[in-house]
């Protein structure tokens, strides 16, 4: 029973696998690409545009240079507080009036930070614009940060730290981070620490909003069906306001231990959390593009992937197995990570360097290659598929550098990829012996090692 069970459910996987690569990506992929228009609004701030005339919404992100790798010492978490009090309060409006405000409008006022990058995104119905857009210049210009809502969003804080503490994913990372980059501002943890997060004031709050929220600081993505100049107008009524320069600040390149080496945080866990890195490469690197095609056929390709086949596939040894790419402003890192029973971790670990080793070695097949473009350019559009997903990824291209075509050029990029190119990458990315790894559990048959 139990081999008939296992061959119709290779079977529905290999169905699935077969439409979703060659049939649903042939199908979006015909999709048309979003027109990008540069709109400089009388204030003079720059929007990157799509108009989208069929649905009555409007999808804008915000993107302000540098995040939590900012947060000065002793204060880490500021950035993600600061972030959490946006819609606790602004202008004339208390906590309880601008949450009425907001949920009486249907309007939605996210924000989170990454190491290099803090993105506010607002999204309304048209309708309703004029109140949303003065909302969420008074988040950005006039947030309160009063003392009631200040604690307890601190408590809010605490909560989840006190979770992540728990947390053998979280605890991965966070060891993870901090042993490749020691005291880097990168190895901090978005979310602060206990004594840090206990240790921000008001006025520290404040004075992170005022010196990151300013417009020479700023990056501007939007979808919606209004015009570009009503999109403009919008934009001024809620950004015009803000200071003109940010308080400066920088952040310096930081460099990959040149030896690996294979730490283990012990818990009395069933299983095993792992997360590895190396080296990785800089979006404006001429390999990106290479390296992101050679990485969906290693890690990146759900069970497509050699690492999915190896380990989970073949062996049983984990349900879910992955690498990716994480380029930052000042570090490049290739990252992956596997969560096995306590027994398979030195195994798994074992298959990983293997496959690392190989692909370095070999390189990868023909039909390997084509299976990764289809699917990297035809499953392209689903990015593009909603407002907010336009709006955030307009501000992606500009805080990498894209350029306002990117949308028409990227599938091209992709299917640029050669085999050389392949393993001419490979041969520079994939070394094991620099691999950093972290284990949180309780794994048998592995020791730690290195520095």
């Amino acid at each position: 029973m139990f081999a008939f069970t296992a061959v119709v459910r290779r079977f529905a996987l290999g169905l699935c696998l077969i439409l979703f690569v060659f049939v649903f990506p042939a199908l979006v992929a015909a999709a048309p690409i979003a027109k990008v228009q540069r709109i400089v609004t009388p204030a003079g701030i720059e929007i990157w545009y799509v108009q989208e005339p069929n649905i009555p919404v409007i999808s804008v992100s915000l993107g302000f240079r540098g995040g939590t790798a900012l947060d000065p010492p002793g204060k880490s978490g500021l950035a993600n507080f600061a972030l959490g009090l946006l819609d606790e309060g602004a202008g004339d409006l208390d906590s309880l009036a601008f949450q009425k405000a907001i949920i009486n409008r249907a309007i939605h006022l996210n924000s989170n930070a990454s190491r290099d990058l803090v993105s506010v995104s607002l999204q309304t119905l048209t309708r309703n614009r004029d109140e949303a857009f003065e909302l969420l210049g008074l988040a950005l210009g006039d947030a309160r940060f009063e003392a009631a809502p200040v604690e307890r969003v601190r408590g809010q804080i605490l909560s989840v730290l006190a979770d992540e503490e728990r947390n053998p994913r979280n605890i991965a990372a966070r060891t993870w981070f901090g042993d490749v980059f020691q005291d880097h501002p990168y190895a901090q943890r978005a979310n602060g620490t206990e004594i840090a997060v206990r240790a921000i004031t008001p006025t520290d709050l404040r004075e992170w909003a005022r010196g990151r929220f300013a417009r020479d600081n700023l990056i501007v993505g939007a979808s919606g069906d209004v015009s570009p100049d009503e999109i403009a107008r919008l934009i001024d009524i809620a950004l015009a306001g803000l200071p003109a320069k940010a308080y400066p600040a920088s952040v310096p390149e930081a460099l990959f231990p040149s030896t690996g080496a294979t730490q283990i945080i012990r818990m009395p866990l069933m299983q095993s959390m792992v997360i590895f890195g190396l080296p990785g490469l800089k979006r404006d690197d001429d390999d990106f593009y290479a390296a992101y095609v050679m990485n969906y056929i290693l890690g990146g390709g759900g069970f497509t992937s050699r690492l999915y086949q190896e380990v989970r596939e073949k062996r049983g040894l984990a349900y879910s197995v992955y690498s990716y790419l994480a380029p930052l402003q000042h570090a490049a890192l290739y990252m992956g990570g596997v969560a096995t029973r306590n027994d398979g971790v030195a195994q798994s670990l074992d298959i990983i360097r293997a496959e690392i080793a190989r692909l370095a070695e070999k390189s990868v097949s023909a039909e390997e290659l084509s299976v990764a473009k289809q699917y990297l350019t035809g499953a392209f559009p689903l990015r593009l598929d909603t407002g907010s997903k336009v709006a955030g990824i307009l501000v992606q291209m500009q805080f990498e550098s894209l350029g306002i075509d990117y949308l028409e050029r990227r599938n091209g990029y992709m299917e640029a990829v050669t085999l050389d190119d392949i393993g001419r990458v490979a041969r520079r990315l994939l070394d094991p012996a620099r691999m950093r790894i972290v284990v949180v559990g309780d794994p048998e048959d592995l020791a730690a090692d290195g520095s």
